[in-house]
């Protein structure tokens, strides 16, 4: 996994602050394999909580994330509550990393 320790915690501060502490994160993509070089940071949030506005949420946690790990490229998606089968959720959690 090609982050530190640091924005581990970073990310997983800023997304229990603004979604809430039950929340699970993964890590996928490109960052999840070591060979590689660069990239963005693909990430995926979920939450039980049913979330009254997804799109203001992301707003609040890709601002703060953003503010903590610097001006770099970083994927957020979110699955909240709601029942939802979409293929992109189960292939990130399940060649992602759980942080």
């Amino acid at each position: 996994m090609r982050l530190t320790e640091t924005q581990r915690n970073l990310i997983k501060s800023a997304v229990a602050r603004i979604i809430g502490p039950d929340s699970k994160v993964w890590l996928f993509g490109s960052r999840v394999d070591d060979s590689k070089r660069g990239g963005d940071i693909d990430l995926l949030v979920e939450t039980e909580r049913l979330l009254p506005s997804r799109a203001s949420v992301l707003c609040k946690l890709e601002g703060a994330l953003v503010m903590s790990l610097g001006d770099r490229k970083i994927d957020v998606l979110l699955k909240d509550g709601r029942p939802c089968d979409a293929p992109i959720f189960r292939v990130a959690k399940d060649k992602g990393i759980l942080l």
